[in-house]
This record gives structure tokens, C-alpha cells and sequence, in this order.
């Protein structure tokens, strides 16, 4: 089976899951020093004395995000309208930015309130080589909604959206027969 669930949602409720970055920093040491007058005892050498230092900063490459998941947040920033429609032109291909453009002028994912739309879940299918079947469950608040796009592996080793469809079927463009 070729089918690949990419994320999960680990967390109920509407937020994305949290980063765990482990190049954070650890807690910063405490500053207290023995009080004036008084011998540092054992206890307060050991405490003073520097501690281990942290282990290096992980030095391997950057782990690049998976193109199902870069374009499923760029589809959705542009249907929720944080960014304009043109800025997918050379991320799409054939009539995905017509389907796109259509979309985004409609608003779909526009929410009046504060709450953004978010990718909760995202997974794909291996349609042929070279071309994926994304699908992802889209929350905004307390509604789900789906998208589903169509990605494929150009020759000059770039991905592209080919095909688009929000909540179901698409509807067929003007100038279709």
C-alpha cells in the first residue's frame, strides 16, 4: 500500500503541534555565590565548580520539510488570504493556478475571527513515480474541512501543483465542455 500518513494530530483542540527543537538551551545556571565572610564549604566548591558543558550543536544538515507539507501550507495561506494568489505562480502547473485563483477569490478558508486555519492532518499517495496524491484535513476553529492536490516531479527536479480541489469535486471552469 502506497498510502502515507505524514502527520498526526497528537494534541486535541485547533493548534498546530509544538516544535521540539533540541538545540534549545538548557536552563541557565544559578548565580547565588556563598555568602561574605563564610568558607565555602565541599558543597558549595561543587557547586561552583563549572559544569559539564553542553553537548555541541547538532551539526548534521537541516532536515529540508517534506514538498506535501510546504505545499499544503502555502495552498492554505494563500485560501486564507495571508498571501496573494500570484506568489504560487511558479509552484503551480496547467490549470492549478486557474482552480486556485477561483478558489482564493471566493475566500474559503477566509475566517472572520482570530483563529487561522491550520494543517491538522496530511498524507499522500504514491500515484506514479514522480507524482504525488496530497490530501490534508484543514481546522479552522471548530470546523474540518479537506483539500486534496496533485504534485508533480518536473524535469528540471522542482514539484509543482497540478491539481487543486477544496471540499470536494471541482466544478468545472468556464471555458470547459
Amino acid at each position: 500500500m502506497n498510502k502515507v500518513m505524514t502527520r498526526t494530530k497528537r494534541h486535541p483542540g485547533t493548534r498546530p503541534p509544538v516544535r521540539h527543537d533540541p538545540r534549545r538551551p538548557g536552563r541557565t545556571p544559578s548565580r547565588t555565590k556563598p555568602a561574605a565572610g563564610r568558607l565555602a564549604t565541599p558543597q558549595h566548591r561543587a557547586s561552583a565548580a563549572p559544569a559539564t558543558p553542553p553537548p555541541p550543536p547538532h551539526t548534521g544538515p537541516v532536515p529540508q520539510p517534506r514538498p506535501t507539507d510546504r505545499f499544503a501550507d502555502l495552498l492554505l495561506a494563500v485560501l486564507s488570504g495571508r498571501r496573494p494568489v500570484h506568489s504560487m505562480l511558479r509552484h503551480t502547473a496547467g490549470r492549478a493556478y486557474d482552480e486556485l485563483a477561483r478558489l482564493a477569490e471566493r475566500g474559503p478558508l477566509r475566517s472572520p475571527h482570530a483563529t487561522h486555519p491550520v494543517v491538522r492532518d496530511i498524507g499522500y499517495y504514491v500515484a506514479a513515480p514522480g507524482a504525488l496524491e496530497v490530501f490534508a484535513r484543514i481546522g479552522a476553529g471548530d470546523r474540518v474541512r479537506a483539500m486534496a492536490f496533485r504534485l508533480e516531479h518536473g524535469p528540471d527536479h522542482r514539484w509543482r501543483c497540478t491539481a487543486l480541489e477544496l471540499d470536494g469535486p471541482r466544478l468545472p471552469l468556464p471555458d470547459d465542455d
